[in-house]
């Protein structure tokens, strides 16, 4: 019997952004991204292709303010969707430590898939924009991202000169972290917590 697909479309809608969003955990590594935040789309297709997730994002905001709204509610509705994704969580493997190097700059991303929302993030990015980005909202999407998942995230910058290379090197680890974490273990029965639930 096929396993159940772990997918999920999440729907957002406020006097700030408009925002529709579906996520596969097994998927392929494809992304259709059409935000206003053309360095998030790029994070988020690093982030899909990495976890071998499929990723479709339609994403509308008040980035004439400034791109905080957007950022911020595409890390919620992601953060719901792999949720909703997980289900129980049956025989998924919960945790991953990945690093990943991106040429001078070196990320670590550690994942708990925990159902206890916690997110650390130590680092210091050089430049305060790249491009029009402001790398602030860095923070404010996995922040966001992980407490809508409920997932325990720890991301550690540990060097990099170049800001944009730190934090490409942190949505690829964190992509293929979210990918081990979720993965499959056969010899997991039920739920891998002495609790009996995450």
């Amino acid at each position: 019997m096929a396993a159940e697909a772990r997918r999920a479309d999440i729907a957002r809608k406020t006097n700030e952004t408009d925002i529709t969003l579906s996520f596969a955990v097994d998927g392929a590594g494809t992304s259709k991204l059409e935000t206003d935040v053309p360095f998030l789309n790029h994070m988020l297709d690093l982030f899909a292709k990495h976890g071998q997730f499929d990723l479709s994002v339609e994403a509308r905001g008040d980035v004439d303010i400034d791109d905080h709204h957007t950022v911020e509610d595409i890390g919620i509705c992601l953060g719901a969707a792999l949720k909703e994704a997980l289900g129980d969580k049956r025989g998924i493997k919960r945790y991953a430590s990945v690093f990943v190097p991106m040429d001078e700059a070196l990320a670590q991303v550690v994942i708990d898939i925990s159902g206890r929302p916690h997110f650390e993030l130590k680092g210091e990015f050089p430049a305060a924009t790249v491009g029009t980005f402001t790398v602030e909202l860095v923070h404010e999407f996995l922040w966001k991202l992980a407490l809508e998942s409920r997932i325990t995230l720890h991301v550690i910058v540990h060097y990099g000169r170049n800001t944009h290379h730190m934090i490409e090197a942190v949505f690829k680890a964190l992509g293929r972290a979210l990918d081990e974490a979720t993965s499959i273990d056969p010899r997991v029965q039920g739920v891998p917590s002495t609790k009996g639930v995450l």
